[in-house]
This record gives structure tokens, sequence and C-alpha cells, in this order.
């Protein structure tokens, strides 16, 4: 089996920001040779997500409205108590979940229909990095 590894590094302009990475994957995936395998994308900081969903304007507002709704900021978060203001940003990385794997089939990524590869970030305008690593024959 052989394995290749690279990273993805983030500097959002906004505290929260969806960005579809799915080209930048897809390339990290030709690049390595690995023609049958998959490939594990994560983010590396605990205030930012991973997810594979539709690439729609308006199902993004959804998503972020949704996860607003349900971890919304708030200064009373115990976590605050620690000198930060990010509770909200762990909790909604939390929901969203921080890496998933995607099949390799043909040296390509094997999707279902509409499906993208989105990075989440809930805690922005700082540097942050994704790792991206294929995995196969």
């Amino acid at each position: 089996m052989k394995f290749a590894t690279e990273y993805l590094w983030f500097n959002t302009q906004k505290h929260r920001e969806y960005i579809n990475i799915t080209d930048e994957v897809e390339e990290i995936v030709a690049k390595s040779g690995i023609k049958e395998g998959m490939v594990l994308v994560s983010a590396m900081h605990i205030t930012a997500g991973i997810y594979v969903n539709d690439a729609e304007s308006g199902l993004i507002s959804d998503i972020d409205r949704w996860l607003e709704e349900i971890a919304p900021f708030n200064i009373n978060y115990h976590h605050h108590a620690t000198g930060e203001t990010n509770g909200d940003s762990h909790l909604k990385s939390l929901l969203i979940g921080h890496e998933i794997i995607v099949p390799v089939t043909n040296g390509k990524l094997d999707f279902g229909p509409w499906q993208q590869i989105y990075y989440a970030e809930f805690d922005g305008q700082r540097r942050k990095r994704v790792i991206v690593k294929v995995m196969g024959e």
C-alpha cells in the first residue's frame, strides 16, 4: 500500500467561512498516483471542520444558520473562563465533524451526485491547516 500526504493552509477573511476544497483534494489524489484506495481529509484545528455536501449557496446558508441556532455565540460558555471567546466555534466543529473519508476509484474521487468536500471555519482570521492523506495502490 502506498501513502501520500499533503497539507492545505487557510487564513480566512471571515470568522465563519465555508470553502469548497474538492478541486484541491482531487489534485492531490491525481498527483499521488494512487488508483484504488481512499483519501482522508481532516481539519487539524478544534474550531474547524470538514464535511461532504452539495455546493449550493442556499444550502450553505442553511447550514450556517442551523449551526448558529444550535451553537450560538454566547459569552456565558464555561470555556470562556479560560480567557477565550470561541466556545461556540468548538461546538460547531463537533456538529460538523473534523474529518471525512472519500473512496478513490480509477484515480479519482468516487462521489455520489452533487457531493463536494468543504472546509468549515468557525474561528477564522488566523492560519490553520488541513491534512489530506491518500492511501491505496
